[in-house]
């Protein structure tokens, strides 16, 4: 069976659009472009990765080695493109990336393969720059989009991709995945679901230990403006985990770009090097960003299941293994519209982030706003 059709065996629409391009026998036939749709978690961009192995596996004597580089990100033929602004893919990550590399023909495979995850941060200069190469790309070109968001993307992108629909995996079948890989507790599995709101990698990586820190930072941002106790807001753990995440993702950018490099000819080689500090940056920022948004996310999810509790909504809770924990902060607080307006101010500051990088400034603010938002009364 090829990867594709192993990796679509639960995503009915997925497998019958791509069962013809990628049968178990025969010659593949693909789409010069594709857009994968649907919710974070329901298998994308691991289908992605896949479609590129069937591709640039085809013919080769060691497939499995193959597989192996494209896990990585080490494949010369395969293009894995990623916003690097905030929240926003502009002109200069697609275009030597894609529109000017289209034209390069396969280093060692019969294809290149483009991905470009999150094509819905694309904004209109990038996306009308791509227009061209999704219309009229190589015979050699799969281009793949991948988005959470289709509607965001211009209707004229997405009429030239042909839609693959993916679906998010049932919360019972999401629980049993992380009980099993995770070895954690079901109780523990189903909240770690809940709060990733249906999203499987991040629910895996929330019911691992660094899953555990960032919860746990999270955690204590909120408990300590509920419990009104005087001393330093405890917001800098959410810093050191968004640095180490950000140390993390430029580390292994520069050790994915130096193996690249070992498979390319000088003159491309050099390039790759070039890049490779400026890539690792770019990921560096934007891993601590993300990893930023996520704990507040978290931080606002307690909120809301205070918010629940307060109105006896248990059943609701996202925090199904700190229920005792989340009980005695609604007991604390006992108005839930306090709890909710704690939400508000947390999303605006996940919005704030994103446009605006001064982070200690604005969670000492936002420690500061929840204090006085659900913090003791004072009489």
């Amino acid at each position: 069976m090829s990867a594709v059709l192993q990796a679509t065996e639960r995503q009915p629409h997925a497998r019958a659009v791509l069962a013809s391009a990628f049968p178990s026998a025969g010659t593949p036939s693909p789409s010069h472009a594709y857009l994968f749709h649907g919710p974070a978690g329901s298998g994308k961009r691991e289908v992605a990765r896949a479609l590129a192995t069937d591709l640039l596996a085809r013919g080769t004597s060691d497939p499995a080695a193959v597989a192996a580089r494209i896990a990585r990100d080490a494949h010369p033929d395969l293009t894995w493109v990623r916003p690097t602004g905030a929240g926003e893919m502009r002109v200069g990550d697609i275009d030597e990336a894609v529109v000017g590399a289209v034209s390069r023909r396969p280093f060692e495979a019969a294809h290149r393969v483009f991905v470009l995850e999150h094509a819905d941060a694309l904004n209109d200069t990038a996306a009308n720059r791509l227009l061209k190469t999704l219309e009229e790309p190589p015979s050699y070109v799969v281009l793949v989009l991948l988005s959470d968001r289709p509607g965001e993307l211009l209707p004229t992108v997405r009429s030239r991709c042909q839609a693959v629909r993916f679906d998010a995996p049932p919360e019972d079948e999401l629980v049993r995945r992380i009980v099993d890989r995770a070895l954690v507790a079901e109780e523990t599995a189903r909240a770690c679901a809940r709060l990733a709101l249906g999203d499987a990698g991040l629910a895996e990586r929330l019911a691992g230990d660094d899953g555990r820190a960032l919860r746990a930072a999270a955690e204590s941002l909120a408990r300590h403006a509920l419990s009104g106790n005087p001393g330093m807001p405890p917001w800098r753990s959410l810093i050191e985990v968004a640095v180490a995440h950000g140390e993390a993702a430029s580390a292994a950018v520069v050790a994915a770009a130096a193996e690249r490099a070992d498979q390319l000819p000088d003159r491309e080689r050099k390039r790759v090097a070039r890049e490779a500090t400026d890539d690792g940056k770019r990921a560096s920022r934007r891993a601590r960003t993300q990893t930023l948004d996520l704990a507040l996310r978290l931080c606002g999810l307690w909120f809301r299941d205070v918010a629940a509790a307060v109105l006896g909504a248990t059943d609701e809770l996202h925090h199904l293994d700190r229920v005792a924990a989340v009980g005695e902060d609604a007991q604390r607080l006992g108005d839930p519209h306090r709890a909710l307006r704690a939400v508000e101010l947390v999303d605006a500051t996940r919005r704030s982030l994103r446009v605006n990088a001064t982070e200690e400034l604005q969670l000492d603010a936002l420690s500061v706003r929840l204090g006085e938002a659900v913090g003791p009364r004072r009489r």
